[in-house]
């Protein structure tokens, strides 16, 4: 029944377009991998809490193993010195120099303690009288002995006189070293003699613990550290303490001037009684995720607390279940992904080829049409044919005329843009004629009127150098002196830019310098040059031109520099296009001209524009010595 119903299935999908299945394919996998990201984030998910807890289970075994082993250790540290006491009070030496009170009973007593206390793990061993002053003790011979200091405000002390032995775990008062003291009465409650104290102290044991590199400690019933492997911690609370009990212990002197401060430790979460995951503030700043565990220390009324760091083994833990769970989810998402990806190229197919026999039947039925439209419209297109021709020869005859007058117009364009330059010398030259005649100086009128004809032939020679510029000729070219070129253009411009020339800094080549071209030509490229640098630097301070000339192998370099405002970026790229121009006025002929004068005679022209100024190189053939 299913087979059946996924065939249909298929079949009908095989009707849709590859378009319409491809959509659909995109959808289904986009639904694909959505879903598979979920299923393999919630597995991680999963995962990493499962691996997290078979890690806290793991460490919490080992860890109340590890703290069972310390509490053992620690009662065979306890149960050995405990019976000295015991002993001690039964000893007749000790009843007779606590009942005589000689010296040689005392000293007797002093070495007998001396001797006790080195083949056990006990600090100091003393012997007090009623009055809680010591009169006998192992450490008889050193500077810091305890006979004759008091003891009768120790805790150890009163309670011994009064129900016979104690414990108490204090801060010595002579030594400043925290220490178990075990005391026990001589004689019975109605005649007590004095007090048999036994010190122990735990550095041994501290240094074993340091050992593990994993932090013990033990605490009493309120909560003070009393035993620890990181000394920082000694004497420190896992609970604030309360008020009362602060100033009963503060009285005591039982820890000294500790400040019984809790723990750096937070707890995070309770797993079960005894058993906690907390974060601490280890020494020197490290902070860390431990597993707490506490056991009852028996004979005591003490806890050892111990802590397992966590994090890196949790860490190892989920990395190892969440690497389990993708080997696991992996290849079975690879082969769902491969029965759906082989199921869609076979639907496909289908459709494919459905579709491709469809646009087949299409195609030759539409060709069946076109061919039959295409007949009636070449009949119609023969008819058009030979009236388009006759149109045809009517336009090309317009458009030979319109290119002619295109033509004509850059011709006259061009004569008006280079014959400018001659005329206003002309017309300058003749008002200053007129000027020496009224001043009746015909010397000066005549050498004015020469230069007037000179520029006329001038005018003469750029209208036949333009009519060959237009037949696309060329002017013979010869050696010319390049100085004499560049002194003819400044000649030329005195006339309109009188007063303003002292912006030009001309260095003149050499008179041997010799270029090949044509002087009135060259002189016409120089002077469209100098006039645009000129008029560029109008109205602005400090204008300056500088002219000069380098030369090279084969070929000399002509710069005009000018310190003008430079040429937008819409006019550079064009510069040399007619009729590009940014003067109001301008033709923009004057460079299209000096262009081609220079290309005649194996030339170029090259510019640089910036705001800070345009620089113009004219590079022209050396002629030979």
């Amino acid at each position: 029944m299913h087979n059946a119903v996924m065939l249909q299935k298929t079949a009908n999908e095989a009707f849709l377009t590859p378009e319409q299945l491809g959509r659909r394919a995109r959808s289904v996998w986009l639904i694909f991998a959505a879903l598979a990201a979920t299923l393999i984030a919630t597995a991680l998910y999963g995962a990493g809490i499962y691996g997290r807890l078979q890690a806290i289970a793991a460490l919490e075994d080992e860890g109340q193993t590890d703290a069972n082993l310390k509490v053992a250790l620690l009662r065979a540290v306890l149960e050995g010195p405990r019976a000295l006491p015991l002993l001690l009070a039964d000893d007749r030496q000790v009843r007779d120099a606590l009942a005589s009170g000689q010296a040689e009973a005392v000293v007797g007593l002093d070495r007998k303690l001396q001797s006790l206390v080195a083949g056990t793990r006990a600090s100091v061993l003393y012997v007090t009288g009623k009055d809680g002053i010591a009169i006998a003790s192992s450490n008889w011979q050193e500077p810091l002995s305890f006979v004759g200091n008091n003891y009768s405000f120790r805790d150890y002390f009163r309670r011994a006189m009064e129900t016979g032995t104690a414990e108490h775990f204090a801060l010595g008062n002579v030594s400043n070293r925290p220490g178990l003291y075990i005391s026990r009465r001589v004689g019975d409650a109605a005649a007590p003699l004095g007090v048999v104290v036994i010190k122990m102290e735990f550095d041994e044991l501290e240094s074993d613990w340091r050992e593990t590199a994993r932090p013990a400690y033990v605490v009493d019933e309120h909560g003070v550290v009393l035993i620890t492997s990181l000394p920082s911690w000694r004497f420190m609370t896992t609970k604030p303490l309360p008020q009362e009990n602060l100033a009963a212990i503060r009285s005591s002197l039982q820890f000294g001037e500790a400040p019984l401060v809790p723990l750096p430790i937070d707890e995070r979460q309770a797993l079960r009684p005894g058993a906690a995951i907390v974060d601490a503030v280890m020494p020197g700043g490290g902070k860390g995720e431990f597993l707490r565990l506490r056991t009852d220390v028996p004979s005591t009324s003490w806890q050892l607390e111990y802590l397992v760091p966590t994090e890196a083994p949790i860490a190892s833990s989920v990395r190892e279940w969440r690497l389990l769970t993708l080997a696991a989810l992996v290849p079975v998402l690879a082969v769902i992904t491969f029965l759906l990806r082989r199921r869609q190229i076979a639907v496909m197919r289908i459709a494919t080829e459905r579709a491709a026999r469809e646009e087949l039947e299409r195609r030759v039925l539409e060709r069946t049409q076109d061919l039959s439209r295409a007949r009636d419209r070449l009949q119609e297109e023969i008819s058009d044919h030979r009236a388009t021709e006759a149109r045809l020869q009517v336009v090309q005859q317009e458009l030979v005329q319109a290119n002619r007058l295109a033509i004509l117009g850059q011709v006259a364009a061009g004569v008006a843009h280079e014959i400018n330059q001659p005329l206003a010398t002309i017309r300058a030259y003749a008002d200053n004629a007129r000027t020496f005649l009224k001043r009746q100086q015909p010397q000066s009128a005549d050498d004015n009127l020469d230069a007037i004809a000179g520029l006329t032939e001038r005018i003469g020679t750029i209208t036949e150098e333009l009519k060959t510029f237009a037949r696309k000729g060329r002017t013979a070219a010869e050696p010319i002196e390049l100085r004499a070129v560049i002194e003819g253009a400044v000649v030329l411009l005195k006339s309109r830019f009188a007063g303003r020339l002292d912006a030009l800094d001309i260095r003149l080549p050499s008179t041997d310098l010799k270029v090949i071209g044509n002087r009135i030509r060259l002189e016409q490229v120089l002077i469209n040059l100098f006039q645009n640098a000129l008029e560029a630097l109008e109205s602005r301070e400090r204008a300056k031109v500088d002219v000069f000339c380098e030369e090279s192998d084969g070929e000399v370099a002509v710069t005009v520099v000018d310190n003008g405002p430079g040429i937008s970026e819409d006019i550079l790229g064009s510069l040399f296009s007619p009729f590009n121009t940014s003067k109001e006025k301008g033709l923009g002929l004057g460079l299209v001209i000096s262009k081609d004068i220079v290309a005649d005679y194996g030339g170029r022209i090259e510019v640089e524009s910036n705001d800070s100024g345009t620089r113009f190189t004219v590079y022209l053939q050396k002629a030979q010595a």
